[in-house]
């Protein structure tokens, strides 16, 4: 049965177009934002974070986002674990860091603390906090640098700080209490005039709700909570699209928001209060659209740099925001189109790249799909460029976002969005063309990118039809003439259909087709129409963040200069 409610419609046209896509920061904007970092070691910007010493919080909210008790044990144990990166608290030092990024964000936003309330009580678990926090106060509290005054980490900072406040105040040091507590109330200060000049998106939205928090739960703060009120209402309209996606159209983007505007309701529960419409109706719009690129186990789907996050903390993430909703099988404007008959999920990338500047690592993945059967993965992305583990040498990392590491059409060995050597994204898909049309007997998708139109003069449209019972998705990728121009000879291209781990694929003796054995014994047939099928080494990034050898099935062809056709179809036989 399709997983639509009455209020998720279905467009059965649209065009997507993406705007300055191959720009990133202007020399302007990267001047202007290097100016304001400086204005910091300014004794005018000394001024402005003096004030009152908050002598205790107004309330101290739950966090309602579940940690992870592996790292929480792994801190109980005396080191920060993070994708395979590792940090020994005895050399703990903030001032001389010697680690990832990821891992830096990670312990300056305070986030592992709901990892350690998560293993241990507060008599375990204060003692630890307590360790990590007078180094960071010795390194920080006084020195108003990057990263640490960034104001997306002190937004989240704030919201940990607060909400996790019996592990970190529950010393009878009153010097050292004092000393978090007025460290707060300066990041407040310091966040409120500059969350309006965080990036759009994930970064802003995060410096907002620091803002609103601190306005809520430190005293006297009813004139900044009016204020992050309004910048939140702005911030949600700049970086979430009217269909509940983030702009950056990550999916891993998508689950931070909605954790940080979870975290933010409970702030204003436990002032009994309600939140903000804005972040009502967001969360409101965002579970959805999450939902709806999730495969039949719960799962995440692995986009624009994203690796897959279980089923198990899907649901527990979405059990938090209290929202219930049927997974949405179209969003307009985020881009993802989810098929879905009987057991079988498929989710389509069917919109342009992110935009450079809105997004970090993006991919070109245009029209790539994934596939599933049941809790099985068939069809995947290998995934995993932001989310992979420490130890990916940086090439493979990059690798990782190439058009050739999604299961969709390549022209020429070439990305359909270029990938610059500095990691924007270029010149590439700067339309995407969608129709879609459902029924009980089926549905069906054909979408078209211009990825390929500048540089080989061919358009690529690929239609999927999912049968009404789930068992058989037909698809055809065709290579079509852009516009007048016209190649002499032939171009080579490849489809690739990178398979979940797990699966097992043996040729057929015609040498088109392949049966795939899933992990449960489930057994499905492709067969395609035209071109050489193959089967060859491919490998995907695992719920850990860990590279892991899989197969893929390729089908390379020649088009000519009136362009070219290729069917295939995936049939379950067993």
């Amino acid at each position: 049965m399709n997983e639509a409610d009455e209020t998720d419609t279905i467009d059965e046209g649209k065009r997507l177009i993406r705007q300055g896509g191959d720009r990133g920061l202007s020399l302007s904007d990267r001047v202007a934002e290097r100016f304001r970092r400086l204005t910091w070691r300014t004794p005018i910007h000394a001024l402005r974070l003096r004030g009152r010493h908050p002598l205790k919080l107004i309330a101290v909210p739950d966090d309602p986002v579940p940690g992870d008790r592996r790292r929480g044990q792994a801190l109980l144990e005396g080191r920060v674990d993070l994708r395979g990166e590792s940090v020994d608290l005895e050399t703990l030092d903030f001032t001389r860091p010697t680690w990832s990024r990821p891992m830096g964000d990670h312990l300056q936003s305070f986030a592992w603390l709901r990892d350690l309330a998560a293993a241990c009580n507060r008599a375990r678990g204060a003692p630890v906090a307590e360790y990590i926090m007078r180094h960071w106060l010795a390194a920080h509290a006084e020195t108003i640098s990057e990263p640490a005054w960034r104001a997306e980490l002190w937004g989240r900072r704030i919201l940990h700080w607060t909400a996790h406040a019996p592990l970190i105040l529950s010393s009878a040091d009153l010097i050292y209490r004092s000393s978090v507590l007025n460290a707060l109330a300066r990041g407040a200060r310091h966040v409120e005039r500059g969350a309006e000049k965080a990036p759009a998106g994930v970064a802003r939205i995060a410096a907002w709700c620091g803002v609103i928090a601190a306005g809520l739960l430190i005293p006297g703060g009813d004139s900044r909570r009016a204020a992050g009120e309004a910048g939140l209402g702005r911030a949600i309209d700049s970086g979430v699209y009217e269909d509940g996606g983030v702009i950056a159209r990550a999916p891993l983007a998508q689950v931070e928001v909605i954790q940080l505007l979870t975290m933010l309701r409970d702030v204003y529960a436990a002032r009994r209060l309600g939140p903000p419409a804005a972040a009502a109706a967001a969360l409101g719009r965002m579970v959805p659209a999450l939902q709806g690129i999730c495969h039949g186990d719960h799962g995440l789907s692995s986009w624009q740099g994203g690796g897959p996050i279980s089923g198990t903390k899907i649901d527990a993430i979405v059990a938090a925001t209290g929202v219930r909703a049927r997974p949405l099988r179209q969003s307009r404007d985020w881009g993802y189109q989810r098929l879905s008959f009987g057991q079988v999920v498929v989710v389509v990338d069917a919109a342009p790249p992110p935009m450079s500047r809105l997004a970090e690592g993006g991919c070109a993945s245009t029209l790539a799909f994934e596939m599933s059967d049941g809790a099985e993965r068939l069809i995947v992305n290998c995934g995993g460029a932001r989310a992979s583990i420490v130890q990916v040498p940086p090439a493979l990392a990059d690798g990782l976002r190439t058009t050739a590491a999604h299961s969709t059409l390549i022209v020429g060995d070439s990305n359909s969005t270029a990938i610059h050597a500095d990691g924007t994204l270029g010149r590439g898909v700067a339309e995407v063309e969608l129709a879609r049309q459902e029924s009980a007997a089926a549905a069906r998708i054909e979408a078209s990118h211009d990825g390929y139109a500048r540089r080989f003069g061919f358009l690529h449209r690929r239609q999927l039809v999912l049968a009404g019972d789930g068992r058989e998705l037909r698809g055809d990728d065709m290579l079509l003439p852009a516009g007048r121009r016209r190649r002499g000879g032939r171009t080579p291209f490849v489809i690739r259909f990178h398979l979940g781990s797990g699966v097992g694929a043996a040729p057929t003796a015609d040498g088109m087709a392949a049966l795939l054995r899933l992990a449960s014994g489930r057994l499905w047939q492709f067969r395609c129409r035209g071109g050489a099928l193959t089967i060859e080494e491919s490998l995907w990034v695992d719920l850990d963040g860990r590279p892991v050898p899989t197969q893929q099935l390729v089908i390379a062809a020649e088009a000519p200069a009136g362009g070219e056709s290729i069917g295939w179809s995936l049939k379950r036989i067993a």
